[in-house]
C-alpha cells in the first residue's frame, strides 16, 4: 500500500465512527467504515447486528458520506423496516431449538445452567438457572454449544463418508452466509443453524464438507451433496423461506443495549 494512502487510512484515530440520518422524521444510526479497496460509497445492512454500515473510499470525506447516506435515507428505512422483529432471549420468550418452539423458563432457585424440559401441557421448555440478567448470555452460550456439537458430529460423519479430513470447525454469528469452507480444510458455520430443523443443519454440514472435494458448485459438487444428504432440496427451500427469520433471535429490543 502506498505511504500516502496508508497515511489517509490511519490518520485521525478519533475520526467520527457514526452519523445519524433523518428520514421523514425517523432517525437512523449509520456506522462509518473506511476501506482501502473501496472506490465509491456503499451502504449495506448488517442483519445480525441490525445496523447500517456505510463504506467510504480512502479519500472520502465525512461531508460526502453524510450526503450519500441522506440521499439513500428511504432505502435505509425500507430495508430496516423489513427486518424481522427482534426476539430477545428472555423469560417467557419462544425460541426454536432444532426447529421446535421452546419457551424460555427462568428457574432462579435451581442449580445448573440451561436444560430442556416439558411442561404439564406437553410444551417444550428451555430452562435457565441463575439471576435474570444472565438469561440472555446463558441461553446464547447453550445454543452455541449445541450448534458446535451437532455441526461437528455431522461434518465428521460426512467427511468420513467422502474420505476427506476436516482440519477445524468454528461456529460464529455469520450474517452473510450459513457456512464456508477453506482450501485448507477449515469449516465455519453460523450457530443459528441449531434453531432450524435438524435436516437443515445436516444439509449445511454436507454442503461444506462436499467443498473439501469440489471447491465449486458444479454438477459433480451437487452430486456429492445429494449422496451425503438426499433431502437437500427440502432443506434449501426451508432456508430460502425461513432463514432470514433466524437472525432475529437473541437480539435486543429496539433501543436496548446489546
Amino acid at each position: 500500500m502506498p505511504l500516502a494512502l496508508r497515511a489517509l487510512l490511519f490518520r485521525r484515530t478519533s475520526e467520527q465512527a457514526e452519523i445519524t440520518v433523518d428520514c421523514d422524521g425517523e432517525m437512523f444510526a449509520v456506522r462509518l467504515r473506511r476501506h482501502a479497496q473501496a472506490r465509491r460509497y456503499t451502504l449495506r445492512i448488517h442483519v445480525a447486528a441490525r445496523e447500517v454500515v456505510l463504506t467510504m473510499p480512502p479519500r472520502g470525506s465525512l461531508k460526502q458520506a453524510r450526503a450519500f447516506a441522506e440521499k439513500h435515507g428511504g432505502w435505509i428505512a425500507a430495508r430496516l423496516g423489513r427486518l424481522p422483529e427482534a426476539a430477545p432471549f428472555a423469560d417467557g420468550a419462544l425460541v426454536p431449538l432444532r426447529g421446535v418452539p421452546h419457551r424460555i423458563a427462568h428457574r432462579p432457585g435451581m442449580r445448573g445452567t440451561v436444560w430442556t424440559a416439558t411442561d404439564a401441557g406437553g410444551g417444550q421448555l428451555l430452562c435457565v438457572a441463575g439471576n435474570a440478567p444472565h438469561i440472555d448470555r446463558r441461553i446464547g452460550d447453550f445454543l452455541r454449544r449445541e450448534a458446535r456439537r451437532e455441526l461437528e458430529t455431522a461434518s465428521l460423519k460426512f467427511a468420513a463418508s467422502l474420505g476427506v479430513a476436516v482440519k477445524r470447525i468454528t461456529v460464529r454469528d455469520q450474517s452473510s452466509r450459513w457456512g464456508s469452507c477453506s482450501t485448507t480444510g477449515l469449516l465455519s458455520f453460523s450457530w443459528r443453524l441449531i434453531l432450524a430443523p435438524s435436516h437443515v443443519l445436516d444439509y449445511l454440514a454436507a454442503h461444506e464438507v462436499a467443498h473439501l472435494v469440489e471447491m465449486n458448485h458444479s454438477a459433480r459438487f451437487w452430486r456429492l451433496v445429494q449422496r451425503l444428504c438426499p433431502g437437500h432440496d427440502r432443506a434449501k427451500a426451508w432456508l430460502e423461506a425461513h432463514g432470514a427469520d433466524l437472525h432475529r433471535y437473541g437480539l435486543p429490543d429496539a433501543g436496548q443495549p446489546r
